[in-house]
């Protein structure tokens, strides 16, 4: 009985001290709210991009333009160049900015903007944020820039309580902001699957990420804006001021250390594009698709805090893919999708709906847990007639990146319904994203850029860049489709065997609503 008793007793203390951090942290962050503030009413023609956007938006009263960004070049110029144009505000949400190349000069455009009068918030989700705090402390010092930490934890500096409080608050601390929003003016936002760093944008010398994000003007930016005060607003989201540190930081550190950021020579192909002109990103093939069918569909902050239902985004988008009549296409890196989903899948499948999905190989991900627990849903979907891809590492090409990097991991989260609705957003397709983070993305009906992501999926899914993964006589096969001669492999390709082992592991362990 004694070592029952003291096993008790630790539970008992465990308890104790996992409700006083939760009811201390309630009190301090109910104090530590910041004043509200709300999206700036748009005008005319008082900022470039009122100025370059009115006329369009009067020629489509009650629309959005949408715009489809693959490149991750394009993808980094499009936030530069706005934020050149923007003269009111620059609301931004992110998951994860990391402070590398990119991260940097898209800092130094938040600087120079501020410094031009343009108010600029920035919401960061605290779960990354663990050595950068310096960065964003210096940037809050500047007048016109405001910074919140989404969920922060209250321990900055002292990684060791830090870490005790982590696992104190572990049932909130799990719940994470994962939107990634972009807003400039009022005019203009970017929503899809970036965050901010050198992996997002080509960047990386290691690996990088091929994603999708949509730029988007008319009535569904008023929807972001509305989502990103929500935020902003929430209980959940505590100025950067609210915290002590040991040290101070000034606006200095972060001029002289972005001042020789921009003077680096990698830094020139990102220069150079971002010095088009926005309307140049708009022209030709890319030029915006209209429609008055663009919703931003979204998690409430209320979720981080475990309130209310679990699911919004996915009860918003569920229906809109079990309508679908011929044909769905979805891409999800981390592809975990539920018993409940995997048998209406199959039986979609069974009925005669064409379904493909392409997620990421053991190989090409970045996060080899979670393809544990995606194991167990592969073979009942291949055998049900779900096409199912899964990204090479490699791609049979050159260098995709800017300073040599050939690796390939998938970060894009969309869907196509059919050959009339779509969606691009944070939501991956599993539990995490289902239950425990907080997700937004944009749900439209407009057959163009739907063609655009269809072939967007095509190309990705391509004998050159993915598997395919089939049932066979009761066991999984990837068929490798590009060599001269088609290979069936019969084990993960071109996994390491730690990966193998630590995703055979996972796929045993009762751990999957956490992945």
């Amino acid at each position: 009985m004694q070592p029952l008793l003291v096993l008790l007793i630790v539970v008992a203390c465990f308890v104790a001290a996992s409700f006083l951090a939760v009811w201390s942290y309630g009190r301090f962050a109910r104090r530590a709210r910041g004043t509200p503030t709300t999206a700036l009413p748009v005008q005319d023609d008082a900022t470039p991009l009122d100025r370059l956007l009115a006329p369009l938006l009067a020629d489509h009263p009650g629309q959005s333009g949408l715009l489809l960004v693959e490149d991750n070049l394009d993808a980094f110029a499009v936030r530069a160049r706005s934020a050149r144009m923007a003269g009111r505000s620059l609301d931004l949400q992110y998951y994860f900015w990391e402070h590398g190349l990119t991260g940097r000069l898209l800092s130094q455009e938040l600087l120079d903007a501020a410094d031009r009068g343009v108010r600029v918030r920035l919401l960061i989700d605290d779960i990354n944020t663990r050595g950068r705090d310096k960065t964003y402390r210096a940037l809050d010092h500047h007048p016109n820039i405001s910074v919140r930490l989404f969920n922060p934890a209250r321990n900055r500096s002292d990684q060791v309580r830090r870490g005790i409080e982590m696992i104190l608050r572990a049932f909130r601390i799990t719940r994470r902001m994962h939107n990634k929003a972009w807003i400039v003016d009022g005019r203009l936002a970017v929503v899809g699957g970036r965050n901010i760093g050198d992996a997002y944008f080509d960047a990386d010398e290691e690996a990088n990420f091929r994603d999708l994000d949509v730029v988007m003007v008319g009535d569904a930016v008023a929807q972001a804006e509305h989502v990103f005060d929500a935020f902003w607003n929430s209980d959940v989201s505590i100025p950067l001021t609210a915290f002590a540190y040991p040290r101070k930081v000034g606006l200095d550190y972060a001029r002289s250390r972005l001042a020789r950021t921009s003077a680096d020579q990698r830094c020139r192909p990102y220069q150079e594009r971002a010095a088009l002109a926005l309307g140049d990103l708009m022209d030709g093939a890319r030029q915006l698709r209209w429609t008055e069918h663009a919703r931003i569909l979204w998690d409430p902050p209320e979720k981080a805090a475990g309130s209310g239902q679990q699911n919004w985004l996915m009860h918003a988008i569920r229906p809109e893919i079990l309508a679908a009549r011929r044909c769905l296409e979805i891409i999800s890196p981390y592809f975990i999708p539920g018993e409940a989903f995997m048998r209406e899948l199959a039986r979609m499948a069974k009925g005669g709906v064409d379904i493909g999905v392409l997620t990421n190989s053991l190989a090409a991900t970045d996060v080899a847990a979670v393809h544990g627990a995606y194991m167990r849903c592969r073979y009942p979907l291949a055998a049900a007639g779900v096409r199912l891809y899964e990204l090479k590492p490699y791609q049979h090409r050159p260098n995709i990146s800017l300073f040599g990097s050939s690796r390939a991991s998938l970060h894009t989260k969309a869907f196509t319904v059919d050959e009339h609705t779509g969606f691009i957003g944070s939501m991956n397709f599993d539990p995490r994203s289902r239950s425990l983070n907080c997700e937004m993305g944009v749900l439209f009906t407009e057959p163009e850029l739907v063609a655009q992501v269809r072939a967007n999926f095509a190309d990705e899914t391509s004998p050159e860049k993915s598997y395919q993964v089939q049932a066979d006589s009761g066991v999984l096969v990837w068929q490798d489709r590009a060599a001269a001669l088609p290979q069936t492999l019969r084990a993960e390709p071109e996994a390491s065997l730690s990966r193998r082992l630590l995703a055979r592991l996972i796929s045993i362990l009762p751990v999957q609503s956490q992945l």
